[in-house]
C-alpha cells in the first residue's frame, strides 16, 4: 500500500476509474449494483480515501454511478453514445476538433449562465461557489482542477432549473473539459499563470450569477469559452513548432 501511494495521485485515481469503468461496461457490475464501501475499495486498490472519492466523482461525472445519501453508490445504466461517438475525442493533430467541442459548449453554456443568474436559488449559488473554492484549492495545491471545473459548470447548469442543461453535461461528462484530453495526449497546459487565468474567468462568471445579472453572466461565459479556444489553439500550435 505504501508503495502504491508514492505514485502521483492523479495516476492512482485514473487507475481506479479505469478498472471500475471496465467492470461496469463489461457487465460484471450491472446496473443497480451497489459499489463496495469506501473501506473495501481502499483495501482492494491499496490507495487513500481521497483517491477513491476522486475516482467515484469521476465515474459520477461520466454518468456511470449515482450516490444515494446514506445508502451507498450504485451503478447506473451507461448512457448511449452512438450519436456522439466522435465528440470530444480530441485529435491533437486537428485543431478544429477542439474548437468544435468548445463551440458546442458555448451554444449551451452561455445561455445556461444567463438563466442561472435569473433563476438560481441561494442553495444553488452556494454550490457554484463551493466548486469555485474547490478549484482554487486544487490550483493552489498543484493538483488537477478538472473535477472542480466540471462541478462548477454542472452547478451552473443545475441553477438554470431546467433539467435538460444538467442532463446534457452529465451525458458528456468530463469530456466537456478539453484540457483533460490535451493532458492525456501529453499537452499539459503549464504556461505560467494559466490556471490562475482560468480561475479568474470562473470567478467573473460566478460574480455575475451572484449579482443576478444575466447579461454579464452570458458575457463572462462567452469570454471564458472564447479564451479557451484561443488558449488551446496556441498550445497545439506551439507543440507543432
Amino acid at each position: 500500500m505504501q508503495q502504491a501511494e508514492r505514485r502521483p495521485r492523479r495516476s492512482l485515481t485514473q487507475q481506479v476509474i479505469t478498472e471500475l469503468r471496465s467492470r461496469i461496461e463489461s457487465g460484471s457490475l450491472p446496473e443497480g449494483t451497489k459499489l463496495p464501501t469506501e473501506v473495501a475499495l481502499i483495501e482492494e486498490f491499496g490507495v487513500s480515501r481521497t483517491v477513491i472519492r476522486e475516482a467515484i466523482a469521476g465515474l459520477r461525472a461520466d454518468g456511470l454511478v449515482l450516490p444515494r445519501h446514506g445508502v451507498g453508490v450504485f451503478v447506473t445504466k451507461p448512457k448511449p453514445t452512438a450519436n456522439l461517438s466522435g465528440i470530444f475525442n480530441v485529435d491533437t493533430e486537428r485543431l478544429s476538433s477542439i474548437i468544435e467541442a468548445l463551440e458546442l459548449r458555448a451554444a449551451v453554456e452561455i445561455e445556461a449562465a444567463g438563466l442561472a443568474a435569473e433563476r438560481r436559488s441561494p442553495a444553488q449559488m452556494a454550490k457554484i461557489l463551493e466548486a469555485l473554492q474547490n478549484m482554487a484549492g486544487a490550483v493552489a495545491a498543484g493538483d488537477s482542477a478538472e473535477q472542480a471545473d466540471f462541478d462548477f459548470h454542472a452547478a451552473i447548469a443545475d441553477a438554470t432549473n431546467n433539467a435538460n442543461f444538467g442532463e446534457f453535461l452529465t451525458f458528456l461528462g468530463r469530456r466537456t473539459i478539453p484540457r483533460s484530453r490535451l493532458q492525456e495526449a501529453g499537452m499539459a497546459a503549464t504556461a505560467p499563470g494559466y490556471m490562475q487565468k482560468i480561475h479568474a474567468e470562473h470567478q467573473a462568471i460566478a460574480d455575475a450569477i451572484a449579482n443576478r445579472s444575466a447579461l454579464d453572466a452570458r458575457e463572462a461565459m462567452r469570454l471564458h469559452l472564447k479564451g479557451s479556444q484561443e488558449r488551446y489553439e496556441r498550445l497545439i500550435r506551439s507543440r507543432s513548432d
